[in-house]
């Protein structure tokens, strides 16, 4: 009696330290979310008391020339979109495949060897990533589409879209993998038995229970697609180009403040200060775009919940 009283204090005392260090841990990163915001808000807000917030958003001409200076951010924003749209494209449908090859159909050995292999891609530097688009993929395009008459620039935003969802395909094949994988095997077997082939499992049960993952998936990837620089600087180039035409140059938001911090402007002037504004303004499309991610994937959750009972 007496000795386990002590034990069960030594334990909830344990447990209590365990739950304050994972409530540090939680507010950490809720701080340094706020911190980050808050890094770029007031100098942000300095540059819309120098320049127009709505032409910051609905211009069309972006160029830094002295009191000359035009700050239409549209471009860049429109540069941004296509080539992770296009990065998308490639690394969704890629990584995804891969990831029901190797969950649903590999046996064990394969898997062993496949993985790995796929898992390099993410090792490898993004500076890799630019030479190998700008010295092998932009000139191999320029010369498919000569085929056919259609000029295209050796800094397009076609081979920069397709370079980065290369580099973008482990980080959403090796997550996509574990959700399937989690997929209760009681289900599979439950299809089995009600006669549907493996591919009518996959379609209608393995992908729908693993949809909040695979969301979650595809929206890291996305965000590690916006955030890329050094594979836009060697393969899309560094000019605002408002375009629907994927084969032209292009930049992007990274790009162009990486622009405008690294430049000889004084700090408080708005050549420096708009790297701040497309900061933020960046900052808030990630958010909103979490935000969707999130209400949808509550949704499957909630689907398949109900699907299932």
């Amino acid at each position: 009696m007496f000795d386990i009283e002590p034990a069960r204090y030594r334990q909830r005392h344990r447990e209590r330290l365990i739950i304050g260090l994972l409530i540090i841990a939680s507010a950490i990163s809720i701080i340094t979310t706020i911190g980050i915001l808050f890094s770029i808000l007031f100098q942000a807000i300095e540059f819309f008391q120098l320049k127009s917030l709505w032409y910051f958003l609905t211009g069309t001409e972006w160029y830094v020339h002295g009191g000359d200076s035009k700050f239409g951010a549209l471009p860049i924003f429109a540069g941004t979109f296509m080539i992770t749209v296009i990065a998308l494209l490639v690394a969704i449908p890629v990584g995804l495949g891969s990831a029901i090859y190797m969950s649903e159909y590999a046996n064990a050995h394969l898997r062993k060897l496949l993985k790995p292999m796929l898992e390099v891609l993410a090792g490898i530097p993004t500076v890799v990533y630019g030479f190998f688009a700008a010295l092998t993929v932009a000139p191999a395009m320029v010369e498919f589409f000569s085929w056919f008459g259609v000029d295209a620039t050796f800094n397009s935003a076609l081979a920069c879209g397709v370079v980065m969802g290369v580099m973008i395909i482990p980080v959403i094949s090796s997550l996509c993998d574990d959700v399937l994988r989690a997929v209760p095997n009681n289900q599979r077997n439950a299809s089995y038995a009600l006669g549907l082939t493996q591919s009518e499992t996959i379609r209608s049960i393995i992908l729908p229970a693993a949809m909040p993952g695979i969301i979650s998936a595809s929206l890291l990837g996305f965000s590690k697609a916006i955030g890329e620089t050094m594979i836009v600087v060697m393969a899309a180039g560094l000019r605002p180009n408002l375009s629907w035409n994927p084969l032209e140059d292009m930049t992007t938001v990274t790009v162009r403040i990486v622009d405008a911090l690294v430049g000889d402007h004084a700090f408080d002037s708005p050549q420096t200060l708009s790297a701040f504004a497309l900061g933020l303004i960046l900052f808030t499309i990630t958010l909103l775009l979490n935000v969707v991610s999130v209400i949808q994937i509550r949704r499957f959750k909630a689907k398949y919940k109900v699907n299932t009972l």
